[in-house]
């Protein structure tokens, strides 16, 4: 049940929207308050909650992992909740289920929008009264569990539109944490691929591969849809195929070179140039008036996540206009 395999130093990144996650992560761990964790798919959800589970107390009790979306939709609850023997047809022996298993421990709901709603109803029991009954069962049992999910749904979009229960969401919602997508991390991505290459050469046995300079910086403009997870496995690629070898742009997977290439921008650059900074906080303004100050949806404009925003606000002072 141990998180095993990770280091603390698996959380890879000096971009400052990536260290101040960091830094309210290790502050979140102090505590046995319930967190969520959010960002898209392959952004590290799952490393940061074990991070948090790393560094509590309860860093030497079990580490139960749940993938929501692959549990069967039929057995939901007799996975998390355990059951007694004769609850259903085929229930021939008593199963503590996962909620038990985390005795002590944290356990980890990756993916908690794509429970059904009847389960939703009775986790969010579960959270507030501290008590797990099985199915079967006619008391509930007290359990000394600590709770982290983690979404790339955009929560609060799917209880408006009544698939994730509003009361759960808020009592998941404490203390949100929020990854930034890779691409708005452009100068970790040098960080992660001189990390995740060694670390992979070493796995396998082999030299790792070089990257040239025009490689790194077709690596660069590259947008990222599957983030860290598709890092790593480019990372691996060029480990098996290129070891000991330069990597060129050409070796490269003809989809990153495409996708490189087409974000490149439709607007010209003026020939007296332009001031980013003020480019930058004139967006951010129009963001804000337009969604009448609403920040998550000023992010959402802007293809930000709202931490990312916040911090833009707080460097261009931006706070009390």
């Amino acid at each position: 049940m141990q998180p095993t395999g990770f280091h603390p130093q698996d959380m890879i990144g000096e971009s400052p929207e990536f260290l101040s996650v960091l830094r309210a992560a290790r502050v979140v761990a102090a505590t046995d308050a319930t967190a969520l964790v959010l960002g898209e798919t392959g952004t590290g959800k799952e490393l940061l909650a074990r991070l948090i589970h790393h560094e509590s107390r309860r860093a030497r009790g079990p580490w139960v992992a749940v993938n929501c979306a692959a549990l069967p939709r039929d057995l939901v609850e007799a996975e998390l909740f355990g059951y007694r023997r004769g609850a259903f047809t085929g229930a021939m022996t008593d199963r503590p289920g996962r909620i038990r298993q985390a005795q002590g421990g944290t356990l980890f709901l990756d993916e908690v929008a794509e429970l059904p709603l009847s389960a939703q109803a009775k986790l969010l029991r579960f959270l507030e009264q501290g008590e797990c009954q099985a199915l079967g069962s006619d008391t509930p049992e007290p359990v000394d569990v600590r709770v982290l999910a983690a979404t790339h749904r955009d929560l609060r979009h799917w209880v408006d539109t009544g698939r994730f229960r509003e009361d759960l969401y808020y009592r998941l919602h404490v203390i949100p944490l929020e990854l930034p997508p890779l691409r708005e991390r452009p100068g970790d991505i040098g960080v992660l691929l001189d990390a995740l290459t060694e670390k992979l050469a070493a796995r396998h046995g082999v030299s790792p591969p070089r990257f040239s300079v025009q490689a790194r910086r077709l690596l660069t403009r590259h947008r990222w849809p599957g983030n860290v997870r598709e890092l790593r496995n480019l990372c691996e690629r060029c480990v098996v195929l290129y070891s000991g070898q330069t990597v060129d742009p050409e070796h490269l997977q003809l989809e990153v070179r495409s996708n490189a290439l087409g974000d490149l921008p439709d607007w010209q650059l003026p020939r007296d140039g332009v001031q980013l900074d003020r480019l930058e906080a004139g967006l951010i303004r129009q963001a804000l008036g337009r969604t009448q100050g609403n920040r998550t949806r000023a992010a959402r404009l802007l293809g930000l996540t709202r931490d990312t925003l916040l911090y833009r606000i707080k460097k261009y002072a931006l706070e009390g206009e």
